[in-house]
């Protein structure tokens, strides 16, 4: 016999009678089969539960601003020095990237005939001086006289009074007088030249004593020379370069700030620079410039840094940060930062209620980038920041977050 129309009679009659005598075991197995149905098809309807994300619960904390800007460095002073005088340089030429003091000679002239005309200027200085004794005592001289014509005068006119000398004396002792008078105001001109005279032979020993030190060219301040000085031989004329010398210590940083951020900066704060090699420089805004650049329209700014080593150099590239006042940012991984779909820079947010936590945007302002990561403001003081997996979610996206606390 076949097996198979022995086993589907078998099912009919077990179906028929649960159909006739057993219907409640029957309806029964039908709703537990509904059921699992049911629960198959909710399990297939429901969504994901979330997407899985790292989130950073980050505190906002005090920072100092600053303003960014690129700029150089540059030498505190730096002076070529030329030549007062004339002359053929007689000194061994120092070379550049020598450390002068102030005062040490750069470069040295043949004096020529200039110690001749000193000593002739001494020379008619001594006879001026020489002269002025006889002026002197000219003039006492014709003072005394002045005196003795008064005395003689004053007694002729006396006796013309008592009848005892006649009016012709009174008239002669007048003219002499008047003589002596004469004289006095000649001794005091004689006096007067005679002391013009020694000052115009002071002033000619002053001109040739300071033609004679113009010979000796001397550093105006303590630096490096940049060129090498004057060559041995050289004829050099009036102005004439001997030297560029630079003085490295304090040495500036230069910058150009915008309108914008330039209310921002004040004298006396702060700032740090970064060079191209990666030196940090730390110093002080010492000046703000009041007018700015026409084509730019920026404003210069300077600070000074301490350079005792003197191994900043002058025109290195600088990234220069200027701090300003004190704002709340947050410290976060530079990895966590990311743009919406309108280009904005800023961070993936963990909102929304414990049950049903949520993806949101929100956009930051970056203030500046350290080791540790990256100062960003314009968020909350508290604020959960998804750092691992916001580029996979968007605004109102379930998420599942896993969180860890923000360095402190």
């Amino acid at each position: 016999m076949k097996p198979i129309p022995v086993i589907t009679a078998i099912l009919v009659a077990a179906f028929l009678y649960l159909l006739v005598i057993d219907r409640d075991r029957l309806r029964a197995i039908a709703q537990i089969a509904s059921g699992e149905e049911a629960a198959a098809l909710q399990d297939e309807v429901e969504p994901a539960p979330g997407i899985g994300v790292v989130a950073l619960r980050s505190t906002a904390r005090e920072v100092d601003d600053a303003v960014v800007l690129r700029g150089r460095t540059e030498a505190a002073r730096e002076v070529e020095v030329r030549a007062e005088t004339a002359g053929r340089v007689i000194s061994e030429p120092l070379r550049k990237g020598a450390f002068v003091e102030t005062g040490d000679l750069l470069c040295v002239l043949d004096p020529g005939t200039r110690e001749v005309e000193l000593a002739e200027a001494e020379a008619r200085l001594g006879e001026a001086e020489s002269r002025l004794p006889t002026a002197q005592a000219a003039q006492a001289e014709a003072q005394a006289r002045l005196r003795e014509a008064e005395i003689n005068l004053s007694n002729a006119k006396r006796l013309s009074e008592g009848g005892y000398q006649s009016e012709t004396s009174v008239i002669s002792a007048e003219a002499a007088m008047e003589a002596a008078a004469a004289q006095v105001q000649s001794a005091a001109s004689g006096l007067v030249s005679a002391a013009a005279g020694i000052d115009a032979a002071r002033a000619a020993v002053a001109a040739a004593e300071r033609e004679i030190d113009k010979l000796s060219i001397r550093a105006p301040f303590k630096g490096v020379l940049e060129t090498d000085t004057a060559e041995l031989g050289l004829l050099m004329q009036t102005g004439a370069p001997c030297a560029t010398i630079l003085q490295l210590d304090p040495i500036r940083l230069v910058g150009f700030v915008p309108e914008v951020d330039v209310d921002k900066i004040r004298n006396g704060a702060p700032a740090r620079g970064r060079l191209a090699s990666g030196r940090a420089l730390a110093g002080e805004v010492r000046f703000v410039s009041r007018s700015a650049d026409e084509t730019t329209r920026t404003f210069r700014i300077e600070a000074v840094v301490p350079n005792p080593d003197l191994e900043i150099r002058d025109g290195q590239t600088a990234e220069i940060f200027i701090d300003t006042n004190g704002t709340q940012a947050h410290l976060l991984p530079q990895s966590a930062l990311t743009l919406d779909d309108a280009g904005r820079l800023g961070v993936r947010l963990v909102e929304g209620t414990a049950q049903t936590p949520v993806a949101r945007f929100a956009p930051v302002a970056l203030l500046r980038d350290t080791v540790e990561g990256v100062l960003v403001a314009g968020l909350d003081a508290q604020a959960d920041v998804i750092v691992v997996g916001q580029e996979y979610v968007t605004d109102g996206v379930p998420v599942l977050p896993s969180f860890r606390d923000s360095a402190p």
